[in-house]
């Protein structure tokens, strides 16, 4: 059985800095590319980063580029979002998603889904 639970998510302020981790379980995680996405209230759930199966490439959303790094840990089966410089409007709930083959944008072409994680910034 396919898991992803992730953690690190919690209150912080305008300009702090998070790191969220995604650990997977039941799957070949190497074999999978894998993604964090984000839903904040009465929003769709929306692509925020991606990280191939080898980590080489990392595409990420316009509106957290240069702010938020993905990467990955193949041995630990884990993987990261690295987040500075928050803004309130990067509150959401934030989920990982691993996806079998190549990385993707889209939320549909994702296979699995952890539970998320809540990520609130005051201002």
């Amino acid at each position: 059985q396919v898991q992803l639970v992730e953690s690190g998510g919690r209150l912080v302020q305008a300009g702090d800095s998070l790191r969220l981790s995604c650990a997977a379980s039941g799957l070949t995680f190497s074999r999978y590319a894998m993604g964090w996405f984000r839903q904040a209230p009465g929003k769709e759930r929306e692509f925020v980063a991606a990280i191939s199966r080898g980590g080489a490439r990392t595409p990420y959303a316009d509106s957290v580029k240069g702010r938020f790094t993905i990467s990955r840990d193949n041995a630990k089966n884990t993987v990261y979002l690295q987040m500075n410089s928050l803004k309130p409007e990067d509150t959401a709930v934030y989920y990982c998603a691993a996806r079998l083959s190549d990385y993707a944008l889209a939320v549909y072409d994702y296979d699995y889904w952890g539970q998320g994680t809540q990520v609130t910034v005051s201002s």
